[in-house]
């Protein structure tokens, strides 16, 4: 099990918000943390305790009077970690080559390689063709919806008829390097972990997993490593203490790699 960081920025400031409760429309959003370090602060300090394989994420969307400067954030993050950070928040062919030369060594795509609900395979190969596979990852977070895990898009406020199972997994991991996947309706909320979510990850054994959402303790960790299978990689949010919450960045950092294997 890997520990994998994240910078989350939004309007300009790193940020850790409440997952789905983004309304840019409304100029409404659910604010957990707002940081006073910049975001190449984050990733110096990433690359200063050899964490590769995090993210950048701009909430802000394109028509968002903030997009710019939370784009400038994340451009500074990848300059100060090059190779080290995947990026996503609107990206797409056109944009994604001048993340990759600015040093992300991944693009993370969700909406744009949907359309109406439904996997949009036109777009995902012009993703890919894009890219190559090898600079991908596909972000598969997922809300709960009856008794099935499906895809959202949109900021996680729209649902697809994609459910997320093994058999996604495994027809989505020809296209990408990697899958990010946030359990949504736990995410920011500091409550603890999605355990069906998990324990579905734990039967993958393919391109790597990383999972997001409700980590808030070191027994959090442990359910992760265990129904994960020692698989799925880790991302934390609001419960690290970088970011207001209790889980120490060092300790987290020991704990994770005494679970490798």
């Amino acid at each position: 099990m890997e520990f994998r960081p994240c910078i989350d920025i939004h309007d300009g400031s790193v940020k850790q918000i409440v997952g789905g409760a983004l309304d840019e429309a409304n100029r409404y959003v659910t604010e957990n943390f707002v940081a006073k370090s910049d975001a190449a602060y984050f990733a110096s300090l990433y690359k200063e305790n050899d964490l590769p394989g995090g993210h950048v994420i701009i909430l802000n969307g394109k028509d968002s009077p903030m997009y710019e400067a939370s784009r400038s954030q994340a451009m500074a993050a990848l300059k100060a970690y090059p190779g080290g950070l995947g990026i996503g928040g609107g990206v797409n062919p056109e944009n994604a080559e001048e993340y990759l030369e600015a040093g992300a060594s991944h693009v993370i795509v969700t909406s744009y390689v949907f359309k109406d609900g439904e996997i949009d395979m036109q777009a995902l190969d012009r993703m890919v063709s894009a890219v190559g596979r090898e600079h991908l990852i596909l972000d598969l977070s997922a809300r709960k919806r009856e008794d099935r895990y499906l895809i959202v898009t949109n900021r996680w406020q729209k649902f697809t008829s994609v459910e997320l199972n093994l058999k996604t997994l495994a027809d989505m991991s020809a296209y990408c390097d990697e899958f990010l996947i946030h359990a949504v309706d736990v995410e920011g909320k500091n409550s603890g972990i999605e355990s069906e979510v998990v324990g579905m990850l734990g039967g993958w054994n393919g391109i790597p997993v990383t999972y997001a959402g409700g980590i808030h303790s070191f027994d959090d960790l442990y359910l992760i490593d265990t129904l994960g299978c020692g698989r799925v990689n880790v991302t934390i949010g609001s419960a690290l203490d970088l970011f207001g919450g209790k889980l120490l960045f060092k300790e987290v950092i020991e704990y994770c790699r005494g679970t490798a294997q």
